[in-house]
């Protein structure tokens, strides 16, 4: 569904939110490639650390739509263009009904969900006027649990869910434009925000392993990224079947 992608060498990647777990374990891998690397995030040091003078290192908070807009310009001017770009920037707590608070809501939204949003409008203006459309592309990391309704995760879920259909809206408007689009549903990767779970985690990944995986669908030209390939699966059946089954099932496999 989208042009694969045969060579690293040279092509400028912009991952935002490479602070820490998949975004970092993506950026040394692409670096280590042939890429041209800018990560961005939260945290200069952690940043820093990541990029170990080898990438260019753009401090940056995703719910603040100014920052965004500076720094694609500030890529851009020196870079002429961005070939690509990984919004992997997320937030993550787990919730039930009886702990939902607005607080915690309002903020898993502005960052999981409005984040990526802000990239884009920042990122609009500076590509859809390029010729060569279809050497750029953005990709919209969201999770498997975005795809059915799970436990612990009730407003994480939730942004999820709408960054799967944002961004299949979006691959319908920029498709056509010659503008990949790319949908990253990872599942548990071993990160320091799921180091708090206490529950089972099936199938989980390092992040390395993450970064693999996604690399491996850019190769592909795939538009929807999954992973780890069995847990997704078994996600996507469970997701289509009736309610009646779908509850007693989720129930029956996480003891919630």
């Amino acid at each position: 569904m989208n042009p694969p992608i045969a060579d690293w060498q040279g092509r400028r990647v912009w991952l935002v939110g490479a602070s820490h777990g998949i975004g970092a374990a993506l950026a040394r891998r692409l670096a280590g490639r042939g890429a041209q690397v800018a990560v961005s995030g939260r945290s200069e040091e952690a940043l820093a650390e990541v990029a170990a003078a080898r990438m260019r290192v753009l401090p940056l908070d995703v719910t603040d739509a100014a920052a965004w807009e500076g720094a694609a310009r500030t890529l851009a001017n020196e870079w002429g263009a961005v070939d690509l770009t990984v919004m992997l920037a997320g937030d993550y707590r787990t919730v039930r009904a009886w702990e939902l608070d607005a607080a915690t809501a309002r903020r898993l939204v502005e960052v999981n969900l409005l984040g990526v949003m802000n990239g884009v409008a920042a990122l609009m203006p500076l590509t859809t006027a390029r010729a060569d459309a279809g050497d750029w592309g953005i990709a919209v990391v969201a999770s498997l649990s975005g795809l059915c309704g799970m436990p612990n995760a009730l407003v994480y879920g939730a942004t999820k869910a709408a960054l799967v259909n944002f961004a299949e809206t979006l691959y319908f408007d920029l498709a056509p434009r010659g503008v990949p689009v790319y949908l990253v549903n990872p599942g548990f990767v071993a990160t320091r925000l799921t180091a708090g779970n206490d529950f089972a985690m099936p199938g989980l990944l390092t992040p390395e392993a993450a970064a693999d995986a996604m690399i491996a669908g850019f190769e592909a030209g795939d538009f929807h990224i999954a992973f780890p390939r069995r847990f997704a699966r078994q996600v996507r059946l469970m997701a289509k079947l009736p309610y009646r089954a779908y509850f007693p099932l989720l129930h029956k496999v996480t003891g919630l």
